[in-house]
């Protein structure tokens, strides 16, 4: 494996399922663009330090942390369409991102953090 790469690690009885923090990343980008009233993702501007340095993350608006527990952490940058409820929103995003994380690889995500980083008039 990769030593930049995290996994998070589920034990079954056979082995072990290591899933790749990138899948997480593809997850959770998906579940926040199904969310009603987010127009898309926005990458902070102040990332830390360290992401940049790593590319971790880098431009997708997504931030995934596994700690050394084994505990999924999550924050989302999002962008809210103008005239939507924006803590609706960010709840709404919440629960999208817990039910396919769950739904797609049985974890629980210990904390989805959601940032409102703009809102956005959509075209049509």
């Amino acid at each position: 494996m990769a030593e930049n790469k995290q996994y998070i690690t589920q034990n079954q009885e056979n082995g072990a399922i290591l899933i790749a923090e990138d899948v997480l990343v593809s997850i959770v980008t998906v579940a926040v663009n199904e969310t009603e009233g987010v127009s898309g993702l926005n990458t902070k501007l102040g990332a830390d330090i360290s992401d940049i340095l790593n590319k971790k993350n880098r431009g997708k608006g997504v931030k995934i942390t596994i700690t050394e527990e084994d505990k999924l952490l999550i924050e989302c940058n999002i962008i809210v369409t103008y005239g939507s409820a924006v803590v609706s929103v960010a709840k709404a995003v919440q629960d999208n991102v817990t039910a396919a994380v769950e739904s797609m690889t049985g974890i629980t995500p210990a904390e989805i953090n959601v940032n409102i980083c703009g809102i956005t008039v959509e075209q049509k």
